[in-house]
């Protein structure tokens, strides 16, 4: 059984993906990719933060700011990806 954690992080980090999808609009596609690359940065972020140890705005053991950043990163990366890859002139 998961602890709360990584519950709470998984949640935290769906809201994450699901509120940049409803800002950038797009099919369910690309919900399924905002929110693959919403957990993907949420943990890479953790992953970082407990690292370099870095301690602000912690919630018991989850670093909150570096997670939040790297979910962010990882949605914004996202986007400028598909963005780009829908621009392309047609053959």
């Amino acid at each position: 059984m998961p602890g709360p954690t990584i519950i709470f992080s998984f949640i935290l980090a769906t809201l994450y993906g699901a509120a940049f999808h409803l800002v950038s609009g797009g099919d369910a596609r690309r919900l399924a990719l905002f929110l693959l690359a919403a957990w993907l940065g949420f943990g890479l972020g953790h992953a970082l933060g407990e690292l370099f140890d870095l301690t602000l705005l912690d919630i018991g053991s989850l670093h909150m700011l570096p997670a939040t950043v790297g979910a962010w990163l990882a949605l914004v990366v996202a986007r400028l990806l598909t963005r780009s890859a829908g621009r392309r002139p047609p053959p």
